[in-house]
């Protein structure tokens, strides 16, 4: 192998002393002299079900790597389940982990500095972008790998049904948890469009998963075989001299944007992508998303846009077949790490299970699955997915009824003080004043008792929300952005047609409101405090504030 190895530029008697060090950990002295030594960054834990099957497969990159004449060396980073850290003060961890994750892989690799190329093993919601995050950042040749989704037995709409009837009191605790089991099966990523698979499948139309491979099945003898093709498909990136900067091109990224929106995805793909861009000094606007999304029919019915699943999806083509129906929208000459362009892959893929991937010709909606609102209440911002809002609530106005933290509003939910009708806003959840932005995905789930009401709130979305819920309202309140002046009773105009929200409230009131608001203030613990002084807005994917030089 004629690559020139990280572990070879050291000065010599630092190089005998590392390799002393790595062969006292294992790794052979043949391999240390001849081989190029292969980081497999791995975020498996036994908390995440996303990430439990990752050690396992791990073992199947490994041997593809020494397959292609590459020695694997494993590390561990972080993983949160946003399932686990919903409804409660832990999610205010979920995004900042994303920086945390970066940071550690990052530390690893290059403070260790023996590298040569890295496989990124991740599954779910903020650690596949805080893996695409430290690949541009790093620059070696990379692979992104995923556990894949768990098979579901019951369907989507089974499952929210058996959440109504427990928030109904018709089932106990433990029922609600067995029969929940027979949609998450064992393992794997949700089955549902969420972030985790949502970001799995831009991985593909950003080049850096092998095609068809982000939704194979977990714990099947095909996921454990993409594997280990990665793990080969990672050296020859190396002898090629492919690194991810060379494959997330603009092309790239505007593929990404397309496919999200003919699928209906995570509304936090507003705040990943533009992070990944970031990373490479390239500027990605909430403006480019809803110009591909304006584009862009929607296709694919996978919950929460219908009552199909993303293994429904793998199974009718996946996402090959779903690029092959964008391919006149698609920038072709990006490259994928299979060393083929997308002009060859949708060229070569099948035609999809008209069931499930509809055709460009005949979309389930023309154009607009995910939304950026615009408007007094939100002048640099809001974002909602259109595709999952109930028909005749596309147009909404009603009295607002502010709470200030997602408690407050379950508290109220909880005694009923919640009524149809009404615009139920929670503020004080953004990147700065969660601190960390929660995920507002269970007063999502809960709301639904209360019919024809809309969430407005400067915190977020899991992928798996639905209803009129607006997030990511910007500038926040923390900021003193508009969201913080609104007072119970006030009308707020939604208008998904128009692409605007806005609070009907006289200039002369709001700017007495505005002189009178004070920034809230609260404790938090240390590393929110940090993020809370670093953190960016959403609308630039609360990503770190560049230092001032």
């Amino acid at each position: 192998m004629l690559v020139r190895r990280a572990i070879d530029r050291l000065e010599p008697f630092q190089r005998a002393i590392v390799k002393a060090h790595l062969a006292s950990a294992g790794v052979s002295p043949e391999a240390l002299d001849t081989k190029p030594l292969i980081a497999i960054a791995n975020s498996w834990n036994e908390v995440c079900p996303g990430h439990v099957p990752l050690r396992e497969l791990a073992s199947a990159v490994k041997a593809g790597v020494l397959a292609a004449g590459g020695e694997p060396i494993e590390f561990n980073t972080i993983a949160m389940c946003d399932g686990i850290a919903q409804g409660h003060l832990g999610m205010r961890y979920s995004l900042p982990h994303r920086e945390l994750i970066a940071d550690s892989v990052e530390a690893m690799v290059q403070g260790e500095g023996i590298f040569d190329a890295v496989v990124f093993m991740a599954s779910c919601d903020k650690i596949v972008p805080a893996m695409l995050q430290a690949a541009a950042r790093i620059n070696l040749p990379a692979i992104v790998v995923t556990a894949g989704p768990c098979v579901p037995e019951i369907t989507p709409a089974d499952s929210k049904a058996l959440r109504a009837k427990f928030l109904a009191g018709e089932i106990t605790e433990r029922e609600l948890v067995e029969g929940t089991l027979r949609y998450y099966t064992g393992p794997g990523i949700c089955p549902f469009l969420g972030t985790a698979n949502t970001m799995g499948a831009l991985c593909e139309a950003l080049g850096l998963i092998l095609p068809g491979h982000s939704l194979i099945p977990a714990g099947t003898a095909e996921r454990k075989y993409a594997a280990e093709e990665a793990g080969r498909t990672v050296v020859r990136l190396l002898e090629e001299g492919l690194t991810p900067r060379k494959i997330l091109s603009s092309g790239g990224f505007h593929n990404a944007l397309v496919l999200l929106s003919a699928l209906g995805g995570s509304l936090n793909s507003f705040l990943h992508l533009p992070a990944v861009a970031a990373e490479m000094g390239v500027t990605l606007t909430w403006d480019d998303f809803e110009a591909a999304s304006e584009q862009t029919p929607l296709l694919c019915a996978i919950t929460p846009n219908g009552n199909q699943t993303v293994v429904d999806l793998h199974r009718a083509g996946g996402i090959p077949a779903v690029l092959r129906e964008l391919r006149p929208l698609l920038r072709l000459d990006a490259l994928n790490v299979s060393g083929r362009t997308m002009a060859d892959i949708v060229d070569t893929a099948p035609e999809g299970d008209r069931r499930v991937i509809r055709p460009l010709s005949d979309p389930i909606a023309c154009a607009g699955a995910v939304r950026v609102l615009r408007g007094s209440l939100a002048p640099q911002g809001a974002l909602v997915k259109a595709s999952a809002v109930p028909a005749g609530q596309e147009e909404f106005t009603g009295p607002a009824v502010v709470f200030e933290s997602e408690e407050d509003c379950h508290h109220a939910l909880g005694r009923g003080a919640i009524q149809p009708g009404q615009v139920v806003v929670v503020r004080y959840e953004g990147p700065k004043g969660g601190p960390g932005m929660r995920e507002l995905h269970r007063v999502t789930e809960v709301l639904k008792r209360v019919p024809g009401t809309a969430l407005i709130t400067d915190g977020r979305f899991s992928g798996a929300s639905a209803g009129l819920s607006i997030g990511y309202v910007c500038p926040e309140a923390a900021e003193g952005g508009p969201i913080a002046l609104v007072q119970d009773g006030d009308l707020i105009r939604i208008s998904l047609s128009r692409g605007t929200i806005d609070l009907l409230v006289p200039e002369e009131e709001l700017n007495r409101r505005r002189s009178e608001w004070r920034p809230a203030t609260g404790e938090a613990p240390a590393t929110l405090r940090r993020y809370a002084r670093q953190v960016g807005p959403a609308f630039t994917g609360a990503t770190w504030i560049p230092e001032e030089s």
